[in-house]
């Protein structure tokens, strides 16, 4: 069924003011005003494609291709949410407009119901119209990709590699805890426990829209197992998310690639130990060297080499993409470089900071793998300094 959609223009009122807990949040900025007649066509828009896609899914021709119903199905998702209230939004704008009516007559009673009404409405609208500038904001393209996730080892010898374990730990958790699925694609086992680097392949709902805000250097604080002096040491940990991609994403010139082979060794049968089936993979250009054991077959070892290089690859793009954006809107968030101090875990204090948001979290939240709130809290600051961005931009046109 088409969805009901508003012609009238919302500067046919005065917007109230804003709600006190949408006011907290953007107190540094005035924003929110009634819907003008630019956005409400960009939502009739974005309405009018929901529709139309709406209908593609009755179409035999899609119904018969898995792909291209799996992307018909994705691209309606994206704009699911926006035209669900935008539709509220328009439901109440008509409310509003009839009780505007009846309080510009001339019967004192009913001009007073009409008062009562448009109070009751304005602050849901207002809110409405808050949460439409949110859904509106830029998107970034790679939210609703996969992901794989690298845990290396930095500085602290055997203690960061324990670490390293640690904070797989916690993202297994994090991830179970979302519907997601991970494996293990890659991995180097520290000598002592733990990893000198993991990778894992995690698949599932808009996995790199949370994940990502993951990215930097770990830094953790804490007495060693091995320590006999009871010693506090500072270990490191560095987490590096990448989008998955393919070959329309990255071109690699096979002439930039050079592969060996070798046995891979360890357990896994007579084939694994007598054949060559692990890959040794070496990208010129960039001097990555990716080296893949967990196949039992060569060909499926040189596939997830090469789908590891690409990940790298676009990583290494899309965190100059998201540099130069940053710098462009002068971001507090954090560089989201791989680089990047993000966090710091005092064991003793048994507090977690994370230093892009300038707050502390208790350390067993962030160990019992409840790190929504925080990941929450990212994405909060970014829209809203995505939002202050766009005041200024529409100020200055």
């Amino acid at each position: 069924a088409a969805l009901l959609l508003c012609s009238r223009s919302a500067r046919a009122f005065a917007p109230p003011r804003l709600p006190p807990t949408v006011a907290q949040r953007h107190a540094s900025f005035q924003l929110f005003m009634a819907l003008d007649e630019q956005m409400e066509a960009r939502l009739e828009g974005i309405t009018r494609s929901y529709n139309a896609l709406t209908e593609r899914l009755g179409d035999p021709d899609v119904i018969g291709d898995a792909n291209l119903l799996r992307q018909v199905m994705s691209d309606r998702a994206q704009s699911e949410e926006v035209v669900e209230v935008y539709q509220e939004y328009c439901v109440l704008k008509e409310e509003w407009e009839g009780a505007k009516e009846l309080f510009q007559g001339n019967d004192a009673e009913m001009k007073e119901m009409a008062r009562a009404e448009m109070k009751e409405i304005e602050p849901q609208m207002e809110e409405l119209e808050a949460k439409i500038t949110i859904l509106l904001l830029p998107k970034d393209p790679n939210d609703s990709r996969n992901v794989m996730l690298e845990i290396r080892a930095g500085t602290g010898g055997s203690e960061a590699n324990i670490f390293a374990g640690d904070l797989l730990d916690v993202y297994r958790k994090y991830i179970s805890a979302n519907g997601w699925q991970a494996s293990v694609i890659d991995s180097s086992p520290g000598d002592d426990g733990g990893y000198k680097s993991v990778t894992l392949d995690v698949k599932g709902d808009m996995v790199y829209s949370k994940l990502k805000w993951e990215a930097g250097v770990h830094r953790v604080q804490r007495v060693p197992a091995t320590e006999s002096q009871g010693r506090v040491h500072t270990s490191t940990a560095t987490v590096a998310v990448m989008p998955e991609c393919d070959e329309v994403d990255v071109k690699i010139d096979p002439k930039d690639i050079e592969m060996n082979t070798m046995r891979s060794g360890g357990a896994g049968g007579q084939n694994v130990n007598k054949v060559e089936t692990a890959v040794d993979l070496l990208h010129k250009p960039t001097g990555i060297r990716i080296k893949c054991t967990q196949e039992r077959s060569q060909l499926k070892n040189k596939e997830l080499a090469m789908k590891m290089l690409m990940a790298k690859l676009y990583d290494i793009e899309n965190e100059k993409r998201e540099m130069e954006e940053r710098e462009r809107r002068g971001s507090q968030v954090g560089t989201g470089g791989r680089s990047e101090k993000i966090r710091t875990y005092n064991w003793k204090d048994s507090r977690c900071s994370d230093h892009r948001l300038g707050q502390n979290f208790p350390l067993s939240q962030f160990l019992n793998a409840d790190i929504g709130p925080i990941i929450e809290a990212m994405i909060a600051k970014d829209q809203e300094e995505k939002l202050k961005a766009l005041t200024e931009e529409t100020a200055a046109v």
